[in-house]
């Protein structure tokens, strides 16, 4: 039995370090690049570590950015993803309270609508969803990125499926004491869906960080546009620069980096999708 479980941890750990390393090694090549000189990575052959370590691409973007203003893209991604961040945790945690407590005439059929949604592609959307925020006036402006998805469909289902596992007792005893609603939402059941709303948080700063598609549809200025899509910039109308792009992606990466080493203990306290109640 011993020799059975040994050799399952064996081939399940190899299979994991094989997969680590597919997802890593093109993570470092990438970073490791942008430190090469333009010249070394067009004229010599594939060599992981650069023969002279440089700091040219991050001069370049940093200080000679007038084409490409890095700074700025970042104050524009930071704004937007904070703001949607907090947008979405405001309008999933009252519609995952009403789905999950309230009763309400068609609140069942309405949920499975929503759930229904899901099987259609986002990218169904663009077109219509495009025409509202041009009728909105929200073209070129930060609004067109924060307000469209403040009302994600999983986001909800993943927290009202979190809240179905408060006892109902608590809510039962805070109505006997006068308590509203809102009080019980606020008091009891916002305090013990803390974990699945950090992991809420992280998907949606970093899916609004990474989003390249739509932003790419709704900026036309450049000193508007967020990172992501401004980085297509990088490459040039006539040529690719894989240095400086390998650059700005790194610089692009590190605050969802930093955000994922800050967070990951949530993320895995919501795994279970259950509120941790004890007693």
């Amino acid at each position: 039995m011993r020799k059975n479980k040994l050799g399952s941890r064996i081939i399940a750990f190899t299979f994991l370090l094989i997969l680590a390393i597919i997802w890593v090694v093109p993570l470092i090549w990438g970073i490791v690049t942008s430190f090469k000189s333009e010249a070394e990575f067009s004229t010599i052959g594939f060599k992981f570590l650069p023969i002279n370590w440089v700091l040219t691409n991050y001069t370049e973007l940093l200080v000679n950015n007038a084409s490409t203003p890095l700074f700025h893209w970042f104050a524009n991604s930071m704004i937007i993803s904070v703001s949607n961040t907090v947008l979405v945790l405001i309008v999933v945690s009252l519609s995952a309270f009403a789905y999950d407590r309230l009763q309400f005439k068609g609140k069942n059929a309405l949920f499975y609508f929503l759930l229904a949604t899901m099987m259609f592609p986002s990218v169904v959307n663009i077109i219509p969803l495009y025409k509202i925020i041009d009728l909105l006036g929200w073209v070129n402006t930060k609004w067109a990125m924060i307000v469209p998805g403040a009302a994600g469909v999983f986001n909800i289902f993943l927290v009202r499926q979190f809240m179905s596992n408060i006892p109902i007792s608590f809510d039962e005893a805070a109505r006997m004491d006068g308590a509203s609603d809102f009080t019980i939402f606020r008091k009891i059941i916002l305090p013990l869906t803390k974990p699945v709303l950090y992991v809420v948080a992280l998907f949606t700063f970093t899916g609004s960080w990474n989003d390249f598609l739509w932003p790419s549809i709704v900026f036309n200025d450049i000193d508007k546009m967020p990172i992501t899509p401004g980085l297509q910039l990088l490459q040039g109308m006539y040529q690719s620069q894989p240095t400086l792009l390998m650059a700005g992606a790194f610089i692009a990466i590190v605050p969802t980096f930093i955000l994922y080493l800050f967070a990951q203990k949530y993320f895995l306290q919501s795994m279970s999708l259950s509120a941790g109640v004890k007693g």
